[in-house]
This record gives structure tokens, sequence and C-alpha cells, in this order.
């Protein structure tokens, strides 16, 4: 029942009522960084799988800037990261306009973390579980390792929270996020300031 109603009703009521608390301040870091992105603006859309590899449109503060070399690629991530950028990364400010999706249905406050499309077609059968919930702004891969540990075990955790969606894992991983958020644990991968892109075989 939990899994089915209730989790999308508590979804609604805390996004409500936490984009209303906060609403100021997310304002304030979306002024901060339309001038530290270089107008580059301040939000990051793009096209996400969710529940049923439904593709939506995810919302995140934008924390890098388009700079790109003189043949107009961009230049590599940890170049066009801010500091603004780095701070709001690790403080996990970027995740926050991820409250709309939440309230709009595309997400849920907890569940596997919604990745690129691109990824639909090299997830293994059991992989592709993971869609068979909504996706989330934390999960329970967020809590043991985020963006350091391999795509394997990211995905292993995904689909165990499918199988484990109850209120009380739920309140557990709200618990463990913030104090993960606390310590600023796992924000980049061992060698890169965003995680490894999926090929299907790391």
């Amino acid at each position: 029942m939990y899994k089915h109603f209730f989790k999308r009703v508590l979804d609604f009521c805390i996004s409500l009522t936490a984009l209303l608390l906060i609403g100021w301040f997310l304002a304030i870091v979306a002024v901060w960084l339309h001038f530290a992105n270089k107008g580059a603006g301040a939000f990051f859309f793009q096209d996400r799988p969710g529940k049923d590899a439904k593709i939506f449109k995810l919302i995140k503060f934008k924390t890098m800037t388009d700079e790109r070399d003189a043949e107009g690629n961009l230049l590599p991530d940890e170049k066009r990261l801010t500091n603004v950028g780095r701070f709001v990364r690790s403080t996990s400010i970027d995740e926050l306009p991820q409250l709309i999706n939440v309230l709009k249905g595309d997400m849920s406050l907890i569940g596997p973390r919604p990745l690129l499309v691109q990824y639909l077609p090299l997830y293994s059968k059991e992989q592709a579980r993971r869609h068979e919930v909504r996706p989330g702004i934390s999960g329970w891969a967020q809590c043991h390792g985020r963006n350091a540990i391999s795509w394997a075990k990211k995905f292993e955790y995904d689909v165990w929270y499918v199988d484990h969606c109850t209120l009380w894992t739920d309140i557990r991983i709200i618990f463990m996020t913030i104090w993960r958020v606390l310590m600023r644990k796992d924000i980049n991968s061992a060698s890169a300031a965003t995680m490894e892109a999926f090929n299907g075989n790391n």
C-alpha cells in the first residue's frame, strides 16, 4: 500500500511544503549561479527516464559554464565547474530544484537516481528493473557510495531498493542522506569531477 499510494501522497505534501519554505533560498542561489556561470544560465534541463522508462525533463541547478575550446567543443567538466558550482554541488544544493519534479509526479523524494536516456538500451534485464519505481532525489545507492562506487554496484543497490521500498527504508535513506550531505561524502568519482559515463560494461 505504501509503495503504490502513500508514498506518492507523502512526496506531494513534503515537496510542496519544502518549496514554500525554501523558495526564497532557491531564488537567491539561481541569481548567484546566473553570474557565476558567465551567462550560461542558472538551471539545467535534461531528458531523463522515469517510472516505466517514461521520459521527463529533469531540473537541476547548473554548476558549469558553457565554455568551449578553439574548435567549438565544450571544455572538460573539471574546467567548466566554477568555484560556486563546486560548492553548490558538494552541498547537494544543485538537486533542490528537483522538488518541482517530485511535485509534478515525475520523481519521488527517494528512489533510484534518474540517469541518461542513452543508457536505456545498455541495461541488463535485471538492471532495467530500476525503472519499476519513480526515480528519486536520493536513493539507496547514494547512501552507499554515490559517485564513488562502480556502476554495477550502483545498479545492484537500485534494484535492492525496488524490492525493499517501504516507509522505514525511505526514512533510513533520508537520515543517511542528510548525514552524507553534511559530511560532503562521495560527491565525485575517484578519477573525474563527475561520474564516468556508463558503457554497459563498467
